[in-house]
């Protein structure tokens, strides 16, 4: 490999954020962070939006693992 080559280092992901994540199933994204932040459980949110509670698990998730986007920028 060219030791001069560096690899681009591009501030995107084809990774959705949480906002579209949510939007695709039906949960409101404003609703959603508030009850995260009131420490609401998966269940009590679950019942709120009428989605199974796994639903509303893979969201947490995503914002715990992601943030609200997975886009990280490099300089």
């Amino acid at each position: 490999m060219d030791p001069t080559f560096k690899p681009a280092r591009v501030p995107w992901s084809t990774r959705p954020g949480l906002k579209e994540m949510a939007a695709e199933v039906g949960v409101d994204f404003d609703r959603f962070l508030a009850g995260l932040a009131a420490n609401r459980s998966d269940t009590e949110l679950a019942a709120e939006f009428g989605v199974d509670s796994q639903v509303i698990f893979r969201l947490r998730d995503h914002f715990e693992r992601y943030g609200l986007h997975s886009i990280m920028g490099q300089d």
